[in-house]
C-alpha cells in the first residue's frame, strides 16, 4: 500500500505543478502576454506583499468562515431530509417537486432575494451557500438510500427497529457514500457562491479582493487571488476526504 500511497500523491502534486510549468513557459517564451498573463513566478512576490501589507490572510479567513458556516447550515438539514426522503415515500413525493424545481435555479441569482431576506452582513452570505447546496446535498442522500437493499431494511422493520434506529443503522451507514459525493459537490458550489457572492455584496473576502483587483487592473494581485481559491477549494476537498476516510473505514482498507 506504501508505494501506491506515494504515486498517489507524486501524481496529485504533479497536475498542478505542470500546468504552471507551462504557463511558465508559454509566458516566458512570448507564448502568452505577461501583461495580462504574469509568469507564475512573478507572483510569488506580489503573494508575500499581500499577505504582509494588504490582508490576505484576513480575506482568506473570513472567506473561509463563510464557506464552512453556510456548508454546515445547509448540508446538516439536506442529509436529514435526504435520509427521510429515502425512507419513506410521503416524504420524497411531497419534497421532489419542490427539489427540482428549485435545484434547477441558479443560486446567484437568487443573491438579490436573499440580501432583502437577510441584509447585506453576514447572514446572507451564510443563508445564500446553505441554499445553494441543500437540494444538492439532499437528493445526493436520497439516491444513497434508495440504492440499499430493501432486505436489509425489512430486516431491521422485523426485529423492531423504530424510524430513528432506520434513519442511523441502516439509512445512514448505507448511504454514506452518496452523501459524501453530494458533500463533495456542494463543497465545490459553496466556493463559486460565496465568491460570487462577495462579488456584489461585501467588503472583505477572497471574492471581493478579486473583483478589486479586476476593476483596478491590478492583474498579478487578481491572479494571486485565483490561485488561492484554487488552493482553498482543493485543501477543502481535501479535508472531506479525510472526513470520508474516517467515517467510511471499510473503504479506505480496500
Amino acid at each position: 500500500m506504501r508505494p501506491r500511497r506515494a504515486a498517489e500523491i507524486t501524481l496529485t502534486i504533479a497536475a498542478p505543478l505542470l500546468l504552471l510549468a507551462i504557463w511558465e513557459l508559454l509566458s516566458r517564451g512570448g507564448v502568452l502576454n505577461p501583461i495580462f498573463w504574469p509568469r507564475p513566478s512573478s507572483l510569488i512576490d506580489t503573494f508575500w506583499r499581500m499577505v504582509t501589507k494588504e490582508g490576505l490572510m484576513t480575506d482568506i479567513r473570513i472567506s473561509l468562515l463563510r464557506i464552512i458556516g453556510g456548508f454546515l447550515l445547509g448540508a446538516v438539514p439536506a442529509v436529514v431530509l435526504g435520509l427521510a426522503m429515502g425512507l419513506f415515500w410521503p416524504v420524497r413525493v411531497f419534497f421532489m417537486p419542490l427539489a427540482s424545481a428549485i435545484y434547477a435555479i441558479p443560486k446567484i441569482a437568487v443573491l438579490p432575494l436573499v440580501i432583502i431576506a437577510f441584509g447585506i452582513g453576514e447572514a446572507s452570505k451564510l443563508v445564500i451557500v446553505a441554499v445553494s447546496i441543500f437540494f444538492l446535498v439532499a437528493l445526493n442522500t436520497m439516491s444513497g438510500v434508495l440504492e440499499i437493499d430493501p432486505t436489509y431494511r425489512d430486516a431491521a422493520r422485523n426485529l423492531g427497529a423504530s424510524r430513528w434506529e432506520l434513519f442511523y443503522s441502516v439509512a445512514l451507514p448505507g448511504a454514506l457514500p452518496q452523501i459524501f459525493t453530494g458533500l463533495r459537490l456542494g463543497l465545490g458550489f459553496a466556493l463559486i457562491v460565496i465568491v460570487g457572492a462577495e462579488f456584489l455584496a461585501a467588503k472583505r473576502g477572497i471574492g471581493y479582493q478579486i473583483w478589486e483587483d479586476y476593476q483596478t487592473l491590478r492583474i498579478k494581485q487578481m491572479f494571486v487571488g485565483l490561485v488561492v481559491t484554487a488552493m482553498m477549494g482543493w485543501g477543502l476537498t481535501m479535508l472531506l476526504t479525510g472526513l470520508e476516510r474516517l467515517a467510511m473505514p471499510w473503504r479506505r482498507s480496500a
